[in-house]
């Protein structure tokens, strides 16, 4: 990986840089889920955040729950859930966007004053092709583009998964160095210059 492909990772299509990694452990919330799928879900998520070297809660101080995925039939659902409006006010029109769009999934991040995400919202509307996908690779799928704010085409092209020769899913190995290398210590939790990407890069050979 050179460090214009993590410039890439991380350039929005509107050409600018952003990266975010989170500054507070991570309390997640599943809704619409079975117990089973539950434990896949947070699997995944502990088995992340372990390879990032940062940190699960069971609980955020000022939020509760600062990492919240709905699973769901229909985007209209997400207009019934209590109060999820008030965390969201842009809740309506965003469903209505998004169902014009045909979407799938969604994403929606919160920073805190320094830029480092502080809370982040999964959407996921269970249509034909996601139901066809296993538990755990959905599951570490949305885990791997949660831990991070990457790029809005930086997996368009490619997923950040990778199958093994012994047809495991797991993340590539490429994403997992950027994923570690992103939370050094050394480097701060935001970014908006891309010589940033070039601080990542120089991380990657601690990070192996």
């Amino acid at each position: 990986m050179t460090p214009q492909d993590i410039e890439a990772l991380f350039t929005r299509s509107d050409g600018r840089y952003g990266f975010a990694r989170w500054g507070r452990p991570i309390a997640p919330i599943v809704f619409g889920v079975q117990d089973e799928t539950l434990s896949i879900v947070k699997g995944a998520l502990e088995a992340v955040v372990t390879l990032a070297g940062h940190h699960m809660a069971e609980t955020d101080p000022e939020l509760g729950s600062n990492l919240m995925m709905f699973f769901f039939r229909d985007w209209d659902e997400l207009l019934e859930v209590p109060d999820l409006d008030k965390l969201i006010p842009e809740l309506g029109p965003l469903v209505g966007k998004l169902k014009a769009a045909d979407a799938n999934q969604y994403r929606l991040f919160r920073f805190d004053q320094n830029g480092a995400i502080k809370a982040a919202f999964v959407f996921l509307c269970m249509d034909t092709a996601m139901s066809k996908l296993p538990a755990e690779t959905l599951a570490l799928q949305q885990v791997a583009q949660t831990v991070l704010l990457w790029s809005d085409t930086a997996f368009r092209s490619q997923s950040p998964l990778a199958v093994t020769e012994g047809g495991a899913t797991i993340l590539r190995p490429d994403i997992a160095d950027v994923i570690r290398a992103a939370y050094d210590p050394v480097l701060p939790v935001a970014a908006q210059d891309a010589s940033h990407a070039l601080r990542m890069f120089a991380r990657l050979g601690g990070a192996a």
